[in-house]
């Protein structure tokens, strides 16, 4: 669940929490009197997009790739469970 919200979720909120976090600072009196429809949600839907993209180009090549070796699955043995766990190749 963290690895789909820092992979997908953050890029894609991330362009609009900074834009409205720097229109609160930069503006701090008129912050209130700032329109939804007035904010430039195109823009940040593409800055979003391009920084999921980006994320997802650099983090995908090193998940899924497969440890050199075999795999022995988890086993109960005399009342206590080993978990499973990967042996080197002989």
């Amino acid at each position: 669940m963290l690895r789909v919200f820092l992979t997908i979720v953050l890029p894609l909120v991330l362009p609009t929490a900074l834009y409205l976090a720097w229109v609160r600072v930069a503006g701090a009196e008129n912050a209130a009197a700032i329109r939804w429809q007035a904010l430039p949600w195109a823009w940040l839907a593409v800055a979003g997009a391009v920084l999921l993209a980006a994320v997802l180009l650099l983090v995908t090549p090193h998940f899924g790739t497969s440890q050199p070796g075999i795999y022995v699955p988890p086993r109960w043995e005399n009342g206590r469970i080993f978990p499973g766990h990967i042996e080197p190749k002989p």
